[in-house]
């Protein structure tokens, strides 16, 4: 596969353990995301309507002013109905600990998550930080303050 240059450098460190479990990776050439692997010791049986943490297996310093997003994969999500809780999952600059992602099973079927699989993309990317302005009055717009639904179906 062809390779792009990289942007940032991400020190990472695999979890004891993990050591079998691939690093995530692009996989294709075009990917925005990185494909994140189950590390579980055992396989999960997920059923329907249930949530589980899937730990990944490896640790990131991500630089300050990135975040790293966990995302969905989209054929996980469209075959099987499984998909993230909290999506997207953030993963703060200071944050050290083992990489988690929270699955859900929506699907009508028990969902097998094996040591190895992916289950999840991680794309970097950079946070920008704010200071509040505190006024009296928002500029107008043509939408205003119309929000759900408020242009029909």
């Amino acid at each position: 596969m062809q390779t792009l240059k990289s942007d940032i450098l991400i020190p990472i460190r695999r979890i004891a353990g993990s050591e079998d479990i691939p690093l995530p990776a692009y996989e294709s050439v075009g990917a925005a995301g990185l494909d994140v692997r189950a590390a579980v010791t055992a396989t999960v049986r997920l059923e329907p309507g249930r949530i589980a943490l899937i730990p990944c297996g490896f640790a990131i310093a991500i630089p300050p002013g990135y975040e790293a997003q966990l995302r969905p994969r989209s054929g996980l999500a469209t075959k099987s109905g499984v998909t993230l809780v909290n999506s997207p999952g953030t993963i703060d600059s200071d944050y050290r600990g083992e990489v988690g992602v929270a699955l859900i099973n929506l699907g009508t079927e028990i969902f097998e998550i094996s040591r190895g699989i992916r289950i999840a993309q991680m794309v970097v990317a950079p946070v920008s930080r704010v200071e509040w302005n505190e006024v009296q009055d928002l500029k107008p717009t043509a939408r205003n303050s119309g929000g759900f639904g408020h242009t029909g179906t």
